[in-house]
């Protein structure tokens, strides 16, 4: 289940791309599978573990086409470990939240991305997650370790966006069906995986994520401008120059590389410090925090 829309994030093959605070990979997946070259970032040793042999698995099975790669390394959102410029693309997803510090951070996706390339940043939707904390202290920090710190509105993120540097362009939501998942959860307490109402809802979103059934999209989208639970905002670097501008037909035109030219890493990628990402429950449902 993913949350960024790949077409309005504008991704083509050979892009190099940049997954922060990737998880268990969902979108670093996708990403591969059109082509484009990943680097997933997380702080999380199992998750980079589960992604570093999920790639290969794809690889195995002929899932990721021919010239694209993916590699998974630890990495700290305030002080990354690329060069200027190293990314095409760049997703967040539900990242921002957890992190104390949330300009230093933006400031440095701003920093990796090139001039002219897009950063797709989610963060928990208004209303959403302010339901969710009025519901429960125990959804959020400091209640929970490296838990969500802030409720974000979206002129806040534009506003945050665009001290970065970067432009804010178009945005939509995502997941209406699983706001009253995280109101339920939150009802009953957020860690009672066990619930009899928590277990019956989390079964339904299972058989609408596996299914598709075509009731369950029609209300999803009638639905998600009003209580979608993530909010998706795409953010344009400005080109420097005019040499800037026409790279992104270029790279169009070219369709998968060959070989050799990734996103360099400067000191070798090590992560330094550490990136806040809350790891919930229910992973494999994909149930956004």
């Amino acid at each position: 289940m993913e949350t960024v829309d790949y077409r309005r994030l504008g991704l083509v093959p050979g892009d190099r791309v940049l997954d922060l605070g990737c998880g268990f990979g969902r979108h670093a997946y996708g990403s591969l599978r059109r082509g484009a070259d990943v680097v997933a970032c997380d702080m999380g040793r199992a998750e980079l573990a589960e992604v570093r042999s999920m790639v290969a698995a794809m690889r195995r099975t002929g899932e990721i086409p021919h010239g694209a790669a993916g590699t998974a390394v630890g990495a700290d959102a305030g002080r990354l470990s690329f060069a200027d410029g190293a990314f095409d693309r760049i997703i967040a997803a539900e990242v921002l939240e957890h992190i104390v510090d949330d300009r230093t951070a933006l400031a440095e996706l701003a920093r990796v991305l090139r001039p002219g390339g897009v950063l797709a940043v989610t963060v928990p939707s208004w209303l959403p997650e302010k339901l969710c904390w009025a519901l429960s202290e125990d959804y959020h920090a400091p209640a929970v370790v490296d838990g969500h710190v802030r409720i974000y509105t979206l002129r806040r993120l534009r506003a945050l966006l665009r001290a970065a540097g970067l432009a804010p362009r178009r945005h939509h939501r995502a997941h209406a069906l699983h706001a009253p998942y995280w109101w339920l959860r939150c009802a009953v307490g957020p860690d009672d995986d066990e619930h009899r109402l928590v277990r019956t809802y989390h079964r339904l979103l299972c058989w609408e994520i596996e299914r598709r059934p075509l009731i369950a999209g029609v209300i999803e989208r009638l639905l998600r401008p009003l209580i979608g639970k993530s909010v998706v905002v795409y953010a344009v670097k400005q080109p420097t120059d005019a040499a800037d501008a026409p790279r992104r037909v270029g790279r169009a035109g070219r369709g998968h590389r060959t070989g050799g030219r990734s996103a360099r890493v400067a000191d070798g990628g090590g992560g330094h410090g550490s990136m806040a990402a809350r790891r919930e429950p229910n992973r494999g449902v994909g149930v956004p925090a």
